[in-house]
């Protein structure tokens, strides 16, 4: 809801548009159960269905949710700036992550912050954890953790990024593809709403994700494999470039590749597809447990 109302508010301002909001519980918020069970998907297809539906206009994604296969009839009209796109440690006692002693444990359901925890070699305790900012910051509080970690974007969105005792540099904790970046989507039939909607755009943060997750959709794996990406614009010698870093893990953290490409924005998409190809000619499908052929 936060981080619709962020967008609506763009709207409003950028096209003097009333924007009305549409509350859609999705399956993903209603179970329990580690999203790598629940699969990929989980928190949009509510959303699309009510697009296609013509129940609302346009949906509000995280990004990081979307599968990486287009979605038939519907098209993401805007992807605005990024939030910051690193991890966060929130720990009793202010702690950062060095300070944290052996056996500390840490809530997290995400394979890939797991994996990430386990290569540090530090016998700390990743345990599963799942609910909202509020719900997983009171779990913290109340001492079921003794740290938990989160998207620094999710916190930011709701005022609570101060919270933090520590971001955590991609070099120890590379963050989830198109994390901290929102996809604006709506049918791609309607011409006149994906203009009115473009002006919400950021070419760099468009590119940056183009590149991220072209490189999961050739690795062919959703949020269930432990699959790191971040890309960053900067400007080069011949203009902006694109400096993609990817890396893929085992959940055990014994195994650990650590990658990177750079390109142009117009070269987004194969920058990641390169890189991709790059991870697992070091043998990515190690970690992956997927039989790939390389001469198909």
């Amino acid at each position: 809801m936060a981080q619709s109302n962020t967008v609506a508010e763009a709207v409003r301002q950028r096209t003097g548009r009333p924007v009305e909001l549409v509350e859609i519980v999705t399956p993903g918020d209603r179970s329990s159960a580690p999203i790598q069970r629940l699969g990929v998907g989980v928190f949009v297809s509510a959303l699309r269905d009510a697009l296609l539906a013509n129940e609302i206009d346009f949906a509000v994604h995280s990004y990081k949710d979307l599968p990486t296969a287009p979605a038939k009839g519907l098209v993401v009209a805007a992807v605005p700036q990024r939030e910051d796109p690193r991890d966060a440690l929130v720990a009793r006692a202010g702690m950062t992550l060095n300070e944290l002693p052996e056996g500390a444990r840490i809530g997290t359901g995400a394979l890939r912050r797991i994996a990430q925890l386990n290569a540090l070699g530090r016998r700390l305790r990743p345990e599963p954890v799942r609910g909202n900012v509020d719900s997983r910051l009171r779990k913290l509080a109340e001492g079921q953790f003794d740290a938990i970690v989160l998207a620094r974007a999710g916190m930011a969105r709701l005022g609570r990024a101060a919270e933090a005792t520590e971001v955590l540099d991609p070099l120890l904790m590379l963050p989830a593809p198109a994390q901290g970046a929102l996809a604006v989507e709506c049918r791609e039939d309607d011409v006149e709403l994906r203009k009115l909607l473009s002006a919400l755009d950021d070419e760099d943060t468009r590119a940056a994700i183009t590149a991220e997750r072209a490189l999961l959709a050739e690795l062919e794996a959703g949020c269930s494999a432990p699959i790191a990406a971040l890309a960053e614009v900067a400007e080069g010698d011949e203009g902006p470039e694109i400096y993609l870093r990817g890396a893929v893990f085992s959940p055990d953290g014994g195994f650990a590749l650590r990658l990177s490409r750079t390109g142009t924005l117009a070269d987004a998409a194969e920058v990641g597809r390169a890189l991709a190809r790059d991870l697992r000619e070091e043998g990515a499908d190690n970690a992956l447990g997927v039989q790939h052929d390389p001469h198909p």
